[in-house]
């Protein structure tokens, strides 16, 4: 045998050789495979912004996404509607000073004008605030002696209880600024030192506002009761760094109330604590969350806010031009939204065009089941993640559309997120609270404030009645303010009556 036969391989080694490659070729394409899913996902996560996806708009970054607005194209005009009042500061009939400013010679012929007739006068006004300055009240409390030798002595005033103490004005302005405004501690004091020359502490704006959240047991249990009872309630929960540690702050609210309550956790145990959807009967408007899920004597109706932002992210990583499945449901559900919202004008939902909005219904119902189908095979965490959304969307389409039968039922959960939303501008103005107890007595305050605010009642004066030892609650009358006549919201103010 010759040497070059010798070293050509022979067909058993040329067919095991194959066998080899073939094999090193499919987990080759196994291994790419795995490579593009894991690529698919990583560029999924990229996409994601707050526009598309539950993420707080802190974290996207400097480069933050152009805003997507729900509007359809065609719809009314962004910005206030036609006819609405606005808040231009208007002059007020009775001014508090009034400056005449007279010519003095004419600016023709130069004669002196003492004494000419009066033709006409310009208003101007000015809005200012006078120079403040404080007063300290001294109450001496006098003592006698009776003829029989027994000793009395005056009562001092309801709340002075010391020898010298912050009235109920600085009180409020203190609360005001700590717990309405979110001042830390240490600037809502010098923030009094600096503007009226007040020297309060740190820790003295703690005090004050643990004795106000003290005196709000009667109106918590109050606004627990009044969201309980109500048809339709929101809720919502948002982390909250207390004591260096993650806790949870949960909102329960309505129209008129408002109860925010922080707890160490964020499931059924703190829902439980707040003492609302153990008892609550209603529906209850909420994201897909499952401990809420767990009430099973509540009619849901799930924000569809939050679903459009889900569905936007199946949008934004499909292929272009290949048709996605949450296009055509976000548009049915668009389209639902805005057929609702001009039946209050066609005469309410008994007005709405059923077979119009069973189409919609239908091009919704298609749209999920194709997407659950094409995503059954949950190959990737993209796809087990989009497979979760069309099944939950196919399954719970009732609770998702409730705003299309139920006139009480609004579209989506922002009014819970405008609540929730203030902690977390609390957070990011002065960072966490030092205490559980803190952050129990900011939220207790936060929750009057929010009621009030609904009632149309300003903090200040609701904050000045709470430091006074009587917070206010709905039906009570508040005094005119300034701000009520430079809008001339006179004739709708109730002046309390004299003591």
């Amino acid at each position: 045998m010759s040497s070059s036969s010798a070293s050509k391989p022979s067909y058993d080694e040329l067919a095991a050789l194959v066998v080899q490659l073939g094999v090193a070729l499919e987990e080759t394409r196994e291994e790419l495979a795995k490579a593009r899913a894991r690529i698919s996902d990583l560029e999924a996560r990229l996409r994601l912004t707050s526009e598309n996806s539950s993420k707080p708009p802190s974290s996207d970054g400097l480069a933050k996404p152009a805003p997507k607005s729900l509007r359809r194209s065609g719809r009314r005009r962004p910005g206030r509607e036609m006819g609405h009042p606005g808040e231009t500061l208007q002059t007020v009939e009775t001014p508090d000073r009034v400056k005449r400013h007279e010519p003095h010679a004419c600016r023709g012929c130069g004669a002196g004008l003492a004494g000419a007739p009066e033709v006409g006068v310009e208003r101007r006004q000015v809005v200012d605030v006078p120079p403040v300055q404080v007063t300290v009240t001294e109450h001496r409390l006098i003592a006698r002696r009776c003829g029989c030798g027994l000793v009395t002595k005056g009562r001092p005033p309801d709340g002075v209880t010391t020898a010298v103490q912050y009235g109920t004005r600085i009180t409020a302005i203190v609360l005001y600024l700590y717990i309405g405004q979110f001042l830390s501690k240490d600037r809502t004091a010098q923030a009094l030192s600096e503007l009226f020359g007040v020297p309060v502490s740190g820790a003295t704006v703690l005090a004050m506002a643990a004795r106000a959240a003290a005196r709000l047991d009667g109106f918590l249990a109050r606004a627990c009761a009044e969201v309980a009872v109500s048809p339709v309630a929101h809720f919502d929960e948002t982390g909250f760094r207390v004591a260096g540690r993650l806790h949870w702050v949960h909102s329960a609210s309505t129209g008129k109330w408002s109860l925010i309550t922080v707890h160490r956790k964020r499931g059924t145990e703190a829902m439980g604590a707040a003492g609302v959807l153990p008892v609550f009967g209603g529906v209850a408007v909420h994201d897909a969350w499952a401990p809420y899920d767990t009430y099973t004597q509540v009619t849901h109706a799930l924000c569809n806010a939050h679903v459009l932002r889900e569905l936007q992210q199946v949008i934004d990583t499909t292929p272009d031009g290949r048709w996605c499945w949450a296009a055509q449901a976000a548009d049915a559900l668009l389209e639902m939204k805005a057929r609702v919202e001009a039946a209050p004008a066609a005469g309410g939902l008994d007005r709405l065009d059923q077979d119009a909005l069973a189409e919609q219904v239908q091009l919704w119902r298609s749209a999920v089941v194709i997407g659950a189908n094409d995503t059954k095979a949950r190959s990737s965490k993209l796809m087990r993640k989009q497979y979760a959304l069309a099944v939950r969307m196919r399954d719970r389409q009732a609770d998702y559309l409730r705003f299309t039968v139920d006139p009480l039922v609004p579209f989506d959960n922002n009014a819970a997120e405008r609540e929730i939303r203030m902690i977390k501008l609390r957070q990011k103005v002065s960072g966490c609270l030092r205490t559980l107890a803190g952050a129990e007595q900011f939220c207790a305050i936060r929750s009057y404030l929010a009621t009030a605010r609904k009632h149309g009642v300003d903090f200040f004066h609701a904050l000045v009645e709470l430091a006074e030892g009587r917070p206010w609650l709905p039906g009570t009358a508040r005094p005119l303010t300034i701000v009520d006549r430079l809008r001339g919201n006179a004739h709708a103010i109730t002046w309390p009556t004299a003591a």
